[in-house]
């Protein structure tokens, strides 16, 4: 017993040799309130990296009497100067009023591997999405690390089945493959998570169905679900644009429908505050406890669509409501449902970025909800999800808004991580080339030389699907090597400390026929997707491949499954004779 104490006693005084002083403080904002996950950075520690605590203190042993700080948090300027270390520091952190205060971030990023781009706008009528530039072979020789953002998106999903349902082309660039892949329950792993922490990781090698010489590389993170008898309080605002663009039967009408059912499923504990904004912004609902059920539905029944929409000022006022429900031990959420037809004050996707991204690490979450057809603003609302902390999804009929708000309630409401994403280290001497499928990144992101992957929001319970596509280096499929590493990070709700988690891929070569039938599922989504985008990895096969393959990994119980085979129909005929990328083009 004395030797493991002398031992300990050691580590101790190794691990502390060079922190002679003790550097505590807080930071605020220019209102005096405390600000949680500031990044901070020390001369003396080098590149080791803290950040604020819930509370906005921290606390760091220092080597010397005197250091070099420097802070920095989304939306605020950047402080940096010299501090002593015998002196409790209170820093002020100033907002930015610049377009600088959103932070465009990456859906992947591969290490070392540089390309330029032209910046392009891409419009459907009065439709906007972002232009997207698809992922390509990589050579691992080149370029074996890459990353990925990870997100419960699922807009792209039912905005497809929108257009198809309409008998009408897809836009490109509104075919996002991982947010299909997110739309369908397509858990491999088995078991639940063991604790309310730790992900469940689970890779699976197949052959490729329009390559032989190529393999599929599926791999899967299974997040932590929570206890729904211990589920913390939720206080939502529900941020309604009731403009005369919503004056339509699939718009505001949608919207009330699918938060009256939201409704339904809250708590006593659970409070709700409504503002709306059409020709002015005005809070229709004051912050009002989920046992006066009928109170909220009477609002929500209460709307009217006309006017302007001054959305910039209604986001600015969701956020003050929120702030003053705000909770530390609660679920802290916006939920924006509109067209996305900002016509009044900042209109533009970076000044809209910009208003969401200052409130981001206040711990308050948006939700967005996109409704309608026409003017809808796809690329503004992916881009306020993205910047706010948040989630996106589409809501084209009562069914969806069934899905996501009540089916999937915590999936959609509840975060288990923040600022997730993905890192992939390949085997060079195994995998030779590799494509990440999905996951595509804007071209005004690759033209701004943006090296930065933007983590994601994960629900609890959510299952993460990433698909690649990859040429072994040598015909064998025995090696007992791993042909990949995986290393995942995030950070736990409330949380300043990153969470890392490791996983290794091993060669566990199968036949796609003799796998899991949820990966031939996956298999005929990408498939799909594929050819609405008019993909150059889409030549070798067509819409029948796709059926057959969705029929054989079919769950004959699943209706979401079912009504995708359906889907696969209408695209053939609605694509038919559309063979020639100059004609598809034409028609889109």
């Amino acid at each position: 017993m004395k030797i493991v104490i002398a031992i300990l006693c050691c580590c101790w005084c190794c691990l502390h040799a060079d922190a002679q002083y003790y550097l505590r403080g807080e930071v605020k904002d220019k209102q005096g309130r405390l600000l949680p996950n500031v990044k901070i950075q020390l001369e003396s520690k080098g590149s080791y990296v803290f950040y604020t605590g819930a509370l906005g203190s921290f606390g760091i042993p220092v080597p010397k009497k005197e250091d070099s700080i420097i802070l920095s948090l989304d939306g605020y300027e950047v402080l940096g100067l010299r501090v002593e270390a015998s002196k409790y520091q209170i820093f002020v952190l100033q907002p930015l009023n610049t377009a600088a205060s959103s932070r465009s971030g990456l859906m992947s990023f591969t290490k070392n591997l540089f390309s330029s781009y032209a910046v392009k706008t891409i419009t459907n009528g009065a439709e906007t999405y972002n232009a997207l530039v698809e992922n390509d072979f990589v050579h691992t020789k080149d370029a074996a690390e890459t990353g990925l953002s990870l997100n419960i998106n699922c807009a792209s999903y039912s905005n497809i089945r929108r257009f198809l349902n309409m008998e009408s082309t897809v836009p490109p660039d509104g075919v996002r493959i991982e947010e299909m892949l997110n739309y369908f329950d397509l858990n491999t792993i088995k078991q639940a998570p063991t604790n309310n922490t730790s992900f469940l990781c689970k890779t699976q090698v197949t052959s490729c169905p329009w390559n032989a010489d190529n393999q599929l590389l599926f791999i899967q993170l299974l997040a932590p679900k929570l206890n729904l008898k211990a589920i913390p309080p939720a206080h939502l605002t529900f941020l309604i644009d009731v403009s005369g663009s919503m004056d339509k039967d699939n718009r505001l009408p949608l919207v009330q429908h699918a938060f009256k059912m939201l409704v339904k499923n809250l708590r006593a504990q659970d409070t709700v505050a409504i503002v709306t904004y059409g020709g002015y912004v005005g809070i229709a609902l004051q912050p009002t406890g989920g046992a006066e059920k009928n109170k909220i539905v009477n609002v929500i029944d209460s709307l009217v669509a006309s006017g302007d929409t001054p959305g910039s000022a209604a986001i600015q006022t969701a956020y003050s409501v929120a702030e003053k429900m705000y909770d530390a031990h609660a679920n802290n959420r916006v939920i924006l449902a509109t067209d996305g037809d900002f016509n009044v004050g900042q209109t533009s996707d970076k000044e809209l970025q910009n208003i969401v991204a200052a409130h981001k690490q206040s711990g308050i979450y948006l939700t967005c909800l996109g409704i309608g057809m026409g003017n809808y603003k796809d690329s503004k609302l992916e881009a306020l999800a993205t910047n706010g902390n948040g989630n996106f999804a589409y809501i084209d009929n009562l069914k969806e808004a069934e899905r996501t708000l009540m089916t999937e309630f915590t999936k959609t409401m509840y975060a288990v991580a923040n600022d997730a994403f993905l890192t992939v280290t390949f085997n060079k001497d195994l995998i030779s080339a590799y494509r990440l499928i999905g996951f595509d990144n804007k071209k005004d992101d690759l033209s701004a030389g943006t090296a930065t992957i933007e983590g994601g929001e994960i629900g609890s319970g959510h299952t993460v699907m990433a698909m690649f596509e990859i040429t072994p280096a040598t015909p064998s499929v025995n090696s007992s090597s791993n042909i990949a590493t995986l290393q995942l990070r995030y950070k736990q709700p409330q949380a300043a400390i990153e969470q890392q988690q490791h996983f290794d891929v091993t060669q566990n070569f199968i036949s796609l026929n003799e796998a899991d039938s949820a990966l031939r599922f996956a298999t005929s989504i990408a498939m799909f997707g594929s050819l609405l985008k008019n993909s150059t990895y889409a030549n070798n096969y067509n819409w029948d491949d796709v059926r057959n393959m969705a029929v054989s990994g079919l769950d004959a119980n699943n209706v979401l499954e079912q009504e995708f085979v359906t889907l696969t129909n209408k695209a053939e005929k609605v694509y038919a004779g559309v063979t020639d990328k100059r004609k598809r083009n034409k028609l889109l």
